[in-house]
């Protein structure tokens, strides 16, 4: 049987449902649907899911307070992807920043959080395929998108290892197209994933072909078997949801060049990753 890029996928979906996630379909998710998340196809963020996220993990601030948050979440925007990237990031792993007025007529400064990183369960878990994103002219459709209370933060690409034409590399070329024409997608993106089903690569927003790496192991223990599919051992690896929640609150980090000014985003690798792990562990 060859390996073509819909078995590809709905093996991808069933291993996200595996760890976990809920497993929509893009074009049931769309606008006018009944069960549509969304009220346009320039809508990036699963605003109800997020809405709800945030009211469940701060209940303590003021109704006002989370929609001014919400506000802030939704309108990110910066002269350049990588800077409006690095602001949703702030936002991910800080919390919204807030004021809100107190009983006694004080101001009260405050964080609202968009993710739960110590309770997983406390978030909601989503994975979609085929998600189309209408930006200007431009109408793409990614394979998959990963969100984390509504909030679009993977994206995988894959393509036909059949197809001597198509390769992993062909992959990155379609997001590099998704960067420059559905930036609004990409604003908020964490991971970025590329496969022919066969090979499996991870990388940042930033990051050119040599920096989109391979992920060897799903719990750092051991290398996973031969046969197995790295972009399964990088989807259990890298998407387990403790381990991502994990991955994007530590192991993300942006840096700017002193010369151009140009922000770089770095993603740890896998052996990084369960390096520092490992370490924690023994302490």
């Amino acid at each position: 049987m060859s390996i073509n890029e819909s078995i590809v996928e709905e093996a991808a979906l069933e291993w996200f449902g595996e760890l976990g996630y809920a497993v929509g379909h893009g074009p049931q998710l769309a606008p006018g649907e009944p069960a549509g998340e969304r009220d346009s196809f320039g809508e990036v963020v699963l605003l109800g899911r997020l809405r709800e996220a945030i009211g469940r993990l701060n209940p303590a601030i003021p109704e006002e307070a989370r929609e001014e948050a919400l506000r802030k979440v939704l309108q990110v925007g910066n002269p350049s992807l990588a800077q409006s990237n690095r602001a949703v990031h702030r936002m991910l792993r800080d919390g919204v920043q807030v004021e809100y007025s107190r009983a006694d007529g004080s101001i009260a400064g405050d964080r609202v959080q968009v993710l739960d990183f110590e309770d997983v369960g406390a978030n909601d878990w989503l994975v979609v395929n085929q998600f189309t994103v209408v930006e200007g002219q431009h109408n793409r459709r990614p394979d998959l998108v990963v969100f984390v209370n509504g909030l679009p933060l993977g994206v995988i690409e894959l393509k036909n290892a059949a197809d001597e034409n198509a390769t992993i590399w062909s992959a990155y070329a379609q997001l590099s197209t998704y960067k420059a024409e559905i930036a609004s997608l990409m604003a908020y993106n964490a991971v970025l994933v590329i496969s022919d089903g066969i090979q499996a690569r991870i990388g940042s927003v930033t990051a050119n072909q040599e920096w989109f790496k391979v992920w060897r192991t799903v719990n750092g223990e051991e290398g996973a078997p031969k046969p197995t599919l790295e972009l399964e051992v990088l989807i259990r690896g890298v998407f387990e949801r403790g381990r991502f929640l994990q991955l994007v609150r530590d192991f993300v980090a942006f840096e700017e060049s002193p010369d151009t000014g140009e922000v770089y985003k770095i993603l740890a690798g896998y052996h990084q990753f369960h390096a520092v792990n490992a370490a924690v562990e023994e302490t």
